[in-house]
């Protein structure tokens, strides 16, 4: 590490506030689903089961809100793990073709011809 963070520093670095939208979409999109799920639960224990029906709104509001706290916990972990993998692998992309890049130029000032050069082709040049 580079040593202490600055006071708001974390305003102004691009990919961890992109992290922080990632994370924050996933957790509203888990939020959504394992909500929909956890009503879709709900009204069909309302309907079948007398001991749900017995229980306090405020109890079957925790029920909804936990299965609601658990999918975005989930869908925002998910999220962040397929964009750090996504991260890691643009950057491993960009680092890639560096190398490659230094590679060609070193060939090109050793006075190498490159694929494309008319040495290589036949019939043009010398006689291969």
């Amino acid at each position: 590490m580079s040593g202490p963070r600055r006071h708001a520093s974390l305003t102004k670095d691009e990919e961890t506030n992109a992290a922080a939208w990632e994370a924050a979409r996933g957790a509203g999109w888990g939020a959504a689903k394992w909500g929909a799920f956890t009503a879709v639960a709900g009204g069909v224990g309302y309907a079948v089961s007398p001991i749900y029906r017995g229980l306090t709104i405020q109890f079957k509001i925790y029920i909804q809100m936990s299965g609601m706290i658990l999918g975005s916990m989930i869908e925002a972990d998910k999220r962040m793990i397929a964009y750090e993998h996504h991260v890691r692998h643009q950057k491993r992309i960009r680092r890639d073709m560096e190398v490659w890049r230094r590679y060609e130029e070193d060939f090109e000032n050793r006075g190498t011809p490159g694929v494309g050069a008319e040495s290589n082709v036949k019939g043009k040049g010398t006689d291969v």
